[in-house]
């Protein structure tokens, strides 16, 4: 009796497609392209060449859907991660900034692609292209790639305010799409006009989808946050996370509802009532976060028809300039108006090209829903050839932004790191001193890495040091301190007034920079070399004194610390100790 081998079961298919993946991937990336583009690559190979090996892989076209609880684990968990980087504190001084660029990308990138799509797009193809597949092409023009723009950042070692600015915006980019993207399906939805409803009923449509979403999400959150405090080990933290992935996806798509909308706020929930559990999801799923990317991936490329990409490379093509131009205006216009350097200005719009996860699942959704069965292959062919474009170019273009505004290779432990844009402030008022020490100590334990100790009680050790001898220093500058028992690294806070504060200085000058410092015992050689940088660099460099003095935001300020201008003051720790050798 001989064998007989069914390649039909999900597992075993599941097994080549991640294989295959993995080797493109490789392949890939030894060419220096991105794997991303490998594992796309190979999804569409698996399907052109489906003939040749169908009969001992089981993979055509046609098992695709089997996956899709698969697919939805793995976009629920792309947008846990992109909720979760919504931390409220840690964008407290960048909030304007983020929120200018937000609106840019919600109105000048869809509205851009969605002109060019209709009336160039229509021109060449009638046909295909039609008002509901350029606004569907629109909405997933938004969507940017989180974990692509990282791993670039990371690669390059970069920091500084484009960076900042670029990994807290391609997250909260990812969100507003996916909400555009539920407004435009409401919209394009059967009504009484026929291929479209009124907006009013769009926009109740969109906000009953949000509410549900977020009742879906917030209550798998703080349910499994309770658990957690009350029964759940550290050890169990991540297991617990991905059950909240796995019940909101699910949840909110029984309730006819976005499950990627209702993962999204499931991570903001988490990520602002205890952020340290974000960090333990990642950490749990970064071991296999290759293997699920490489299948869900591939798998996605499985869905693109090659033979009609060809057919379809102009309209490719115009969908991908048409959104690189939006990317850039709308950055472009946001930052101008935000008033950033004319540096983060310039670059941001190219840094945001990458096209990624959040993008794939709404394709992946306009392909399943059989509301567009007329346009769905449209919108599939030219939204996942312009992604695998985009994955080409969009990594180098970030690179190459972030490389000319000067941020690339600055993320290296430096004298001042712990003075980044959230522990600037900016316009301070204090008639005392002890009016000016409250207010920044409110401000300091506002960020993430407060001193270990109530506020209170640092407050009065900072005064009882100010009363043992003045911290006002020459030219403007103050340095209140307090040294503790406590904690291992130095931290503070950074207070600007350019018009001068009144505080008995002993050269009678106003004070207008207020630097509040909590130092740990095991790290007072760091504290007395903050205080000597600070006060030389001040004293002697009347250049960098003056732009510090009267930056107009927290931004510019941070500019100025960290310029390569003021690496004399913001030394670099590695080169400092070299020195001493």
């Amino acid at each position: 009796m001989g064998l007989e081998f069914s390649p039909s079961d999900p597992l075993f298919q599941l097994a080549i497609v991640i294989v295959a993946g993995i080797i493109g991937g490789e392949l890939f990336g030894m060419l220096k392209l991105p794997k991303v583009t490998g594992w796309i690559a190979t999804g569409i190979l698996i399907r052109a060449v489906a003939d040749q090996h169908s009969a001992f892989t089981g993979l055509t076209a046609d098992t695709v859907p089997m996956f899709k609880p698969y697919m939805n684990f793995v976009l629920g968990y792309i947008a846990f991660t992109v909720g979760a980087a919504f931390h409220i504190v840690s964008l407290r001084n960048s909030g304007t900034r983020l929120g200018l660029l937000l609106l840019g990308e919600a109105l000048i990138t869809p509205t851009l692609v969605v002109l060019t799509m209709y009336f160039i797009g229509g021109w060449m193809a009638p046909e295909k292209i039609t008002i509901k597949a350029s606004l569907l092409l629109a909405a997933v023009a938004i969507a940017g790639a989180p974990g692509t723009t990282v791993l670039v950042a990371q690669e390059i070692r970069a920091r500084g305010i484009l960076t900042r600015t670029l990994i807290a915006a391609v997250a909260l980019i990812d969100m507003v799409a996916v909400c555009a993207f539920a407004f435009v399906t409401s919209y394009i939805g059967e009504g009484d006009q026929g291929w479209h409803t009124t907006w009013p009923s769009a926009f109740v449509a969109a906000g009953r989808e949000f509410g549900l979403a977020l009742l879906v999400g917030g209550a798998w959150a703080l349910g499994a946050l309770a658990l957690i405090r009350l029964v759940v080990s550290p050890a169990f933290l991540g297991p617990t996370m991905v059950a909240v992935i796995l019940g909101s996806f699910g949840a909110a798509s029984g309730l006819g509802a976005s499950g990627i909308l209702a993962c999204t706020l499931a991570g903001i929930v988490v990520s602002n009532v205890r952020h340290q559990t974000v960090r333990s999801t990642e950490a749990y799923l970064h071991s296999i976060g290759g293997v699920l990317f490489a299948a869900f991936y591939t798998l996605a490329g499985m869905n693109l028809d090659f033979t009609l990409v060809l057919a379809a490379a102009g309209l490719v093509f115009v969908y991908f300039v048409a959104r690189v131009v939006g990317k850039y205006a709308g950055a472009y216009a946001a930052m101008t108006i935000g008033g950033v350097p004319v540096r983060v200005r310039n670059y941001l719009g190219l840094a945001l090209i990458p096209h990624g996860g959040v993008a794939v699942g709404l394709i992946l959704f306009v392909q399943g829903d059989p509301r567009y069965t007329d346009i769905a292959q449209t919108v599939t062919t030219i939204g996942l050839a312009a992604l695998a474009i985009n994955q080409l170019v969009g990594p180098s273009a970030a690179r190459f932004a972030i490389t000319r505004a000067g941020e690339a290779g600055k993320d290296l432990p430096r004298l001042l790191d712990f003075l980044d844009e959230n522990h600037i402030i900016v316009d301070i008022t204090a008639e005392t001193k002890e009016e000016v020490i409250r207010m920044l100590a409110s401000g300091l334990y506002l960020t993430v890495d407060a001193p270990p100790i109530p506020q209170e009680e640092f407050v009065q050790r900072v005064l009882e040091r100010e009363k043992q001898a003045t911290t006002c220093l020459s030219e403007g500058l103050m340095v209140p301190h307090a040294v503790l028992e406590e904690g291992e690294d130095i931290t503070g806070i950074l207070g600007i007034s350019s018009q001068g504060l009144d505080l008995g200085a002993p050269d009678g000058r106003p004070v207008h920079a207020v630097l509040l410092l909590a130092t740990p015992e095991s790290d007072r050689r760091r504290h007395l070399e903050v205080l000597a940088a600070f006060a030389n660099a001040i004293t002697r460099d009347v250049n960098l004194r003056e732009q510090l003095y009267h930056a107009r935001s927290a931004a510019f300020a941070y500019d100025v610390l960290h310029a390569e201008a003021a690496e004399d003051l913001n030394y670099f720790l590695e080169e400092a100790i070299e020195r001493t050798k």
